[in-house]
């Protein structure tokens, strides 16, 4: 029981950090609200759940090859660059009101989410050296049952994580002035770019 709540820790504090996927994650809470954030989030998990079969079963390597990274550090570059660019020239939009979260179907935000985590070389990165890690640390005295349970609480810290931003971003709509959530739909539009020039860069150095 005690290594289950410790695995639970791990995928919470490795959720916690501000990356791209978290960023766009508080931006769509503000902007549409939790329940949309909250799809946001299904399908980014979606993509964790996808990512830790293929390094279970042993296809991790393929996913480490060089061609590969540079097409996913490609791809991230562009839907980050895209993304916030989009957030910038649309800010006008930005609105305190809870409709302005009806104007957009749930299923969009859940495909965003899976799409923006599964062109992020970091959730790779994650998977392959974390995970990897504890699967090649555990697998040697640990039944694969255990295994499983391990990587379910996993998902577990980061869904918690998950779902405390969600409630925070869209929380925060409702305090905050128009002004405000201006701003702070401005920082994590740079941000977004910010992350989409780092990930343009580690794909220009991966060709040399």
């Amino acid at each position: 029981m005690n290594s289950i709540f410790l695995y639970i820790f791990l995928g919470a504090s490795l959720a916690a950090p501000i990356g791209p996927v978290k960023t766009v994650l508080l931006n769509t809470g503000i902007k549409r609200g939790f329940f949309h954030a909250w799809a946001f989030s299904f399908g980014s998990v979606t993509t964790d759940i996808m990512y830790m079969f293929l390094v279970y079963f042993g296809v991790g390597q393929f996913i480490d090859s060089p061609l590969i990274k540079i097409i996913l550090w490609s791809f991230g570059c562009f839907v980050l660059m895209y993304t916030g660019i989009e957030n910038l020239l649309t800010l006008s939009k930005v609105e305190t009101s809870v409709k302005l979260g009806k104007r957009v179907r749930l299923r969009t935000s859940m495909m965003t989410g899976f799409l923006m985590s599964l062109l992020n070389p970091l959730t790779i990165i994650f998977w392959l050296g974390i995970y990897g890690s504890i699967l090649a640390k555990t697998a040697g005295g640990t039944t694969g049952y255990q295994i499983i349970i391990n990587s379910f609480a996993i998902l577990s810290g980061i869904i918690i994580v998950d779902l405390i931003m969600a409630f925070l971003s869209s929380g925060a709509r409702k305090f905050l002035s128009s002004k405000l959530l201006l701003v702070v739909s401005i920082i994590s539009s740079v941000s977004m770019i910010g992350f989409g020039i780092y990930f343009g860069i580690q794909a220009y150095q991966a060709l040399f």
